[in-house]
């Protein structure tokens, strides 16, 4: 019903000279979306509080919202073309007037959970790419045609959007920052099973993904959900944080359009949070998350944690260690490398994994899994409160080679998801005793006793990271002989 709006929004931005990629349509298109979901959710509190002889004061003043500047409508509903702005007109007003209007919202919300927060965040990270006020006319046309009032409706524009993100994610090398496979992100969650009461967080969310999929699969797990029960998946289960701008934006509006009014994801850098600071409090029963991989933070971000370490992921891992409850569960996505290097980060690590959790299963993905990422991962399940006994390994083999037009799919995970329940040998999958784990290196490599492929190959990308570690690791050995000497 909706597809071919889409279609027509996207050609519609292809013509303008500011937006070149996928991710400035999806950027575009999200502000409008955002504001005409707004405005149909805004209608809807306001029929309500008719119904119950309330007045509803509206979140926007009335020269803002959807039906006064974009889509004004005359007596027979359709598009009153005389107060309809459009050209220069419309352009300006929403440079000078609009943006600058919602962008005040951050500072006048009364926590950063609401919806008037959520809109100031957005609009004062976004700006306007659209310089056409005729081509503005024209996608807004379109957005307007798209209603969010009933369940399938929903459901349409939040598929979708998925779509969007998904071709977002693979129009760059950086593919896995925006999008991780859905059918790997459904059997992740199927393995920590999150339950209606307990809290789930990504501290990496991207476009919340793996929280989408968890609001979905809570709902799926209980339909005959009570209103205590819904009211506590929308408001306080799903907690998400991300870095970038863009994503932030992106993460906020998928979850809206899965059926979360007022998402609670922080814009901020989680891995500038100091690890010590973490009370039970801050704590999470359940982590599904895909951390960002191969960047590289600065030593005074490294300071937070008694690990030390460039690396982005291992940063990470350090927190979702920290940040989950005693007897939580997660299901992380890293680098397949983690298993093996050697430099004293990922020995230590590996350490501290295995002697502060249970890391009772481990998922080894094939080349393929991330499309437009050419790295090979594995995803990590542990528990924490208690030291890792048995790590059961599982070596997925869809049989054929991945790609975007062979992508990963839900039946390809089938298998690894009943097997995980009992953890039970077979061609693809293997227990290794802690026991026979060796006590200096830790190494957790994927080595199928079976036969298969030892899948420890790395990258010379892998190899010069791990030289360079090293070499940084040997340098400030050096300075502190040096200051010894002096």
């Amino acid at each position: 019903m909706f597809e071919q709006a889409f279609r027509n929004i996207d050609s519609a931005l292809r013509k303008e000279a500011g937006c070149a990629t996928e991710l400035d349509y999806s950027e575009q298109t999200s502000w409008l979306i955002f504001l005409k979901y707004l405005d149909g959710l805004e209608q809807d509190r306001a029929a309500e509080a008719a119904l119950a002889g309330k007045k509803y004061t509206y979140l926007l003043d009335k020269p803002y919202r959807w039906g006064t500047w974009a889509a004004p409508k005359g007596k027979d509903g359709k598009l009153d073309h005389n107060n309809a702005l459009t050209g220069d007109d419309l352009r300006e007003f929403v440079d000078d007037k609009l943006f600058p209007y919602l962008q005040e919202f951050k500072d006048k919300a009364s926590s950063p959970n609401t919806i008037e927060y959520k809109i100031g965040e957005i609009f004062g990270e976004l700006k306007n790419k659209i310089t056409s006020g005729y081509n503005m006319r024209e996608i807004i046309d379109q957005v307007d045609q798209l209603r969010f009032r009933s369940q399938a409706e929903k459901h349409e524009l939040s598929a979708l959007y998925e779509e969007k993100i998904k071709r977002m994610g693979n129009a760059g090398r950086n593919g896995g920052e925006y999008y991780t496979p859905r059918p790997l992100i459904r059997a992740i969650i199927k393995v920590v099973n999150p339950k209606i009461g307990e809290t789930v967080y990504d501290g990496a969310c991207g476009s919340g993904g793996f929280l989408c999929e968890a609001f979905d699969y809570m709902r799926e797990q209980n339909p005959k959900r009570t209103t205590a029960q819904d009211k506590k998946l929308q408001e306080s289960t799903f907690y998400g944080k991300e870095k970038k701008g863009l994503a932030y934006v992106i993460g906020i509006m998928n979850l809206v359009l899965h059926g979360i009014e007022a998402p609670n994801i922080v814009h901020t850098n989680t891995l500038t949070e100091n690890l010590a600071d973490i009370q039970e409090k801050d704590r999470y029963d359940c982590i599904l998350a895909n951390p960002p991989f191969g960047g590289k933070e600065r030593p005074e971000v490294q300071q937070n944690f008694p690990i030390r370490s460039g690396e982005t992921a291992f940063l990470f891992l350090q927190h979702f260690i920290k940040i989950l409850r005693a007897g939580g569960r997660a299901g992380v996505v890293i680098k397949n490398t983690f298993l093996s290097n050697t430099d004293n980060a990922s020995v230590s690590l590996r350490k501290m994994l295995l002697e502060s959790c249970d890391l009772h299963a481990v998922l080894d993905c094939p080349s393929g899994t991330f499309q437009g990422a050419g790295v090979k991962t594995v995803v990590l399940f542990f528990e924490k409160g208690k030291k890792t006994r048995k790590v059961w390994y599982y070596q997925l083999d869809p049989g054929r080679n991945l790609g975007k037009t062979n992508p990963l799919n839900d039946d390809d995970l089938a298998e690894f998801v009943k097997l995980q329940k009992t953890h039970a040998d077979s061609p693809k999958s293997w227990s290794v005793d802690v026991k026979d784990i060796d006590a200096e290196t830790f190494d957790l490599s994927v080595k199928n006793p079976n036969g298969g492929e030892e899948v420890t190959h790395r990258s010379p990308a892998d190899i010069m990271d791990e030289i360079a570690t090293l070499d940084a690791e040997s340098a400030e050995v050096l300075e502190t002989i040096r200051g010894l000497l002096k």
